[in-house]
């Protein structure tokens, strides 16, 4: 594991003395002092930043630019500034060779206060510490480490604030990236400030991760000018010329190109062009090609090592050249200024110095230093593997074996994507008829179970030409049909899947189960895809064979999005026997709700929906979490459970982004937008309509404008605009239209029947309510029957509407609270034209007191206007407490006031305990209490 903390290099752009001033360099620029030229602009933004973070206000800034640039020099500067104001500093910086060593970058970060995980809750300490390789134990998911990477912080903030430092950012691990990015988007109520630095053209998970960027660019003239003379105040006219040319306002050029000049620097500096990152390469080059080959020798070690540690590097050269070493023997470079000590540290003064020995060391020199760092660490699984890998000119078993080590120990350390890359590796030091084609199979399925199709493809694409075992070969074509897009809409293609899926679970004693998961994406293809009859069927054949009976969770989710109209009543009939705690795995409750919104049965996926909500949240896997509240969000909206589904909704928004399932986080956005009509928030509905529709076009997810429309329907009809209502509702049923989904479609049914009897389109009307008698006949769903029984008596001639009306609120709206509401207004709508003003006031009453609790502004409104209209005076709803809280606010006051901890709740929620208590001192003066007691007495409401 890393071992070394807060290594820096030393700021570019910092004034300090000509060298030979004696001392080391940092030293000599304290001595001196420090300034940065052209950076006040910058300078501001890092103060006021880190300002509030000291105050309690934290947050996270990405630094971006070129090499050289100044974000080492900028980094440095608000660290030191925080520190001299009584912050805490941790700090870490991406080393390219590390980026392989999963939570390596994370834990350079934490280890200096790794001594206070005793104090984190037992779940928590126990993910870090296993992350950490320290201690054993079920692997953690990835976010539970972030969890307690937070936790651990905001502990630390309760004593000091805490400044975090990430240099080079563009090289840590993914693992840790990710969790940094985790962390960095919830210090906004913390005493901590995470600041990062980037370098341009780099691949990395921050880049996503939101974070708010400062871009630096060159200096300008004048500021380059006064570094450059206090720089090198010797220089001539025409040499300074061209090098301020030449440095083009980077930093770090105008301080180190004069120290490359000697007596005849005109002649060198007016050597060809060459690029700024080139011509500092040599610069650096030229100092270390004059120094002993000992100092050589280290440096190259240091440039191909991952940690930095000088006993580690020395017994590494002394093993490399066969000469002994001491720590003298390191001098000659520091007094190049090319590294520095800091204890028992090495550490380059800019990276750029690593990668130009490195690359300039001859390809036999560069495998023999990683050969020599594998022998010096023989007690470091992991990181020998990886150097041992770049060890090997070519195929090398051993090596491959030592990296499947250590792809499984990243599995148990919770970093499956740090495995598939390992094995992938060792995939390619293996021979084509060796183990090549097992370990790429396997990293393909990793990379399937994240969810990563692309990179699976990928990965399958190369084991097809490796030897394989019979059952390897099988899972291989499994897999790429699972995987290909075009097996969702061939009959052929799902033939071909079926025939080897049969023989998987013939062959292997977890062949039906393994075949049953690569089925799945096939029938989600199926759902949102309109493949032929014959496909579906041959889908759900396939499902019933593989299954453990017709009660199987998984036959029965595959069955259900496969063919929705045709298997509907059978999934429905079969559901009685089956209940949450049958189904333990809390993916398979999520497969299953989310299956049974797809035939439209609400109200039976909603316990399935919440069992796996609460499961995924115990095992810290936020990205599947996200799908599963998004999904509950969107069966909350119909089942009229509005304050849960803003809830669910506003959280898979948040969950979905960070753990980068952007087409999640706009399915939540648009149940959101759709909540906001209903409330009366149409600038809000409006906004998030038109983004998430644009979002949804640049990605090509054409497959959920549906929803999108969905959404822009409701808000139509919730402001009384019933044309656009009914030309929005009829796109989604269009099979002309680019938002064409009849599934999606039926989730509006009765709003565009509804607004087509408004606009008199009544054989529109018609013609769509036979339609929806016959699919709620054939598939036998409440929700489906229920919509129709709604349609009825609004389509139906006045003569005939009383006693459909009547049938309809008796019975069949019972379980659709928003509906039945809308149809008790309709009905007294159609009393009060008939001019039966008593007998119209209590449909409408009742009406307006539902559309009140449901927080329907919209509607309530057009009851209060028919009861005034009826002759009833009616006041203006009291104001709701419950609407002054934000989704979150009001579901940290329900777990508070059912008697959770602070650090309980955080848990749940993946927040820090500090940021729920600083939510609940703004939920008290909303709700106008003063203790936890009280708020356990409030009416907190619930759906």
């Amino acid at each position: 594991m890393p071992a070394t903390t807060g290594r820096t290099t030393a700021p570019d752009g910092l004034v300090t003395p000509p060298a030979g001033a004696g001392g080391r360099p940092q030293e000599r620029g304290r001595e001196a002092g420090t300034r940065l030229y052209g950076r006040d602009p910058e300078l501001r933004l890092l103060s006021d930043l880190t300002s509030r973070g000291l105050a309690g206000a934290g947050g996270a800034l990405l630094l971006r630019g070129e090499a050289g640039i100044g974000k080492t020099a900028l980094l440095g500067a608000a660290r030191d500034a925080a520190v001299r104001q009584g912050a805490r500093a941790l700090s870490a910086v991406g080393v390219q060779s590390e980026a392989s060593v999963p939570f390596a970058g994370l834990h350079q970060l934490l280890r200096p206060v790794l001594d206070r995980a005793p104090a984190l809750i037992p779940r928590q300490r126990q993910a870090l510490l296993a992350a950490f390789g320290l201690a054993e134990g079920v692997a953690p998911e990835l976010f539970s480490v972030g969890l307690a990477s937070l936790e651990l912080i905001s502990g630390l903030a309760e004593t000091a604030p805490v400044v975090l430092v990430v240099d080079d950012a563009q090289w840590v691990d993914g693992p840790s990236g990710e969790v940094l990015a985790f962390v960095a988007r919830r210090l906004d109520t913390e005493r901590a400030v995470m600041l990062l630095a980037v370098r341009d053209g780099h691949d990395t998970v921050l880049n996503d991760a939101g974070l708010p960027e400062l871009a630096l660019t060159q200096l300008d003239d004048d500021a380059a000018g006064a570094l450059l003379a206090a720089r090198a105040p010797g220089l001539g006219q025409a040499v300074r010329d061209r090098l301020l040319a030449e440095a083009a306002g980077n930093p770090l050029a105008l301080a180190e190109l004069p120290a490359a000049l000697s007596g005849d620097g005109v002649r060198q500096a007016s050597a060809p062009w060459l690029p700024i990152t080139r011509r500092l390469e040599r610069t650096f080059l030229s100092r270390a090609a004059g120094l002993p080959a000992a100092a050589r020798t280290i440096l190259l070690i240091a440039a191909a090592d991952d940690e930095g540690d000088l006993a580690e590097i020395l017994r590494a050269a002394e093993l490399l050249d066969g000469t002994p070493l001491s720590i003298g023997s390191l001098e000659p470079a520091v007094q190049a200024r090319l590294i520095e000590l800091d204890g028992y540290d090495v550490r380059f003064r800019h990276p750029l110095i690593r990668s130009a020995l490195y690359q300039a060391a001859t390809p036999s020199r560069r495998l023999a230093a990683h050969a020599a760092l594998a022998a010096a660490l023989d007690g470091h699984q992991e990181r020998r593997a990886w150097h041992r890998a770049a060890a090997s000119p070519g195929p090398d078993d051993d090596a491959a074996l030592e990296l499947e080590a250590a792809a499984r120990k990243a599995l148990d350390r919770g970093a499956p994507r740090a495995a598939a890359v390992a094995l992938r590796r060792a995939a390619l030091l293996s021979a084509a008829d060796g183990s090549r084609g097992r370990l790429l199979l396997r990293a393909a399925e990793i990379d399937f179970e994240l969810g990563d199709a692309a990179a699976a493809r990928r990965k399958l694409a190369e084991a097809r030409s490796s030897r394989l075992a019979e059952g390897e070969r099988l899972r291989l074509i499994l897999w790429t049909e699972a995987l290909n897009e075009e097996s969702w809409y061939s009959p052929e293609r799902v033939r071909v899947f079926a025939d080897v899926a049969d023989q998987l679970a013939g062959s292997q004693s977890d062949g039906a189960a393994l075949a049953l998961r690569a089925l799945w994406p096939l029938s989600i293809g199926c759902w949102y895809g309109n493949p032929a009859q014959e496909t579906r069927d041959l889908v759900v054949k396939t499902a019933r064979r593989l299954g453990r009976g017709d009660g199987d969770p998984m036959v029965l989710s595959i069955a259900a999005c496969a063919d929705p109209v045709k298997e509907a009543a059978w999934v429905l009939g079969e559901m009685p026997e089956v209940v949450p705690e049958s189904v333990a795995d809390p993916a398979e409750q999520h497969a299953l709700g989310a299956s049974l919104t797809a035939i439209w049965a609400f109200d039976l996926s909603w316990p399935f929906l919440c069992a796996s909500v609460d499961g995924l949240r115990r095992q810290g896997r936020l990205g599947l979490l996200g799908e599963a509240l998004a999904s509950q969000a969107w069966a909350a909206v119909h089942l009229g459970k509005h304050r849960l589904a803003e809830s669910a909704a506003d959280e898979a928004a948040r969950l979905s982004r960070d753990t980068g399932r952007l087409r999640w986080a706009l399915v939540a956005d648009l149940a959101l937008a759709t909540l906001a009509s209903e409330r009366g928030d149409q600038e809000r509905a409006n906004e998030l309509i038109r983004t998430t529709e644009a979002e949804l076009l640049s990605v090509g997810a054409q497959s959920i404008l549906g929803f999108a429309q969905f959404a822009r329907g409701r808000h139509a009809l919730v402001n009384n605009q019933h044309g656009d209502a009914f030309e929005q509702f009829a796109r989604v049923l269009d099979p002309s239209d680019v938002a064409y989904h009849p599934y999606v479609g039926y989730l509006g049914i009765a709003d565009l029947i509804e607004a087509a009897v408004r606009t008199g389109r009544d054989e529109e009307a018609e013609r769509h309510l036979a339609a929806l008698d016959a699919l709620a006949e054939r598939t036998t769903s409440p929700f489906l029957r229920a919509m129709a029984a709604y349609a009825r008596p609004l389509v139906a001639p006045d003569d005939a509407a009383e006693p459909l009306y009547q049938q309809a609120l008796d019975s069949g709206l019972s379980r659709w609270p928003l509906h039945r509401a809308r149809l008790l207004l309709a009905y007294g709508r159609w009393l009060r034209r008939r001019r039966r003003l008593l007998e119209s006031r209590p449909p409408l009453r009742a009406a307006m007191e539902s559309f009140d609790a449901l927080g329907i502004a919209a509607f309530s409104e057009d009851a209060r206007a028919e009861l005034r209209a009826a002759g009833e005076a009616v006041g203006r709803p009291a104001p709701d407490t419950l609407d002054r809280l934000t989704p979150q606010e009001l579901q940290i006051a329900r777990l508070a006031a059912s008697g959770m901890t602070n650090r309980e709740i955080g848990t749940q929620l993946f927040l820090s305990h500090r940021t729920v208590g600083f939510h609940l001192s703004r939920i008290f003066p909303k709700l106008g209490i003063t203790s936890r007691g009280q708020l356990r007495l409030a009416d907190l409401g619930g759906d």
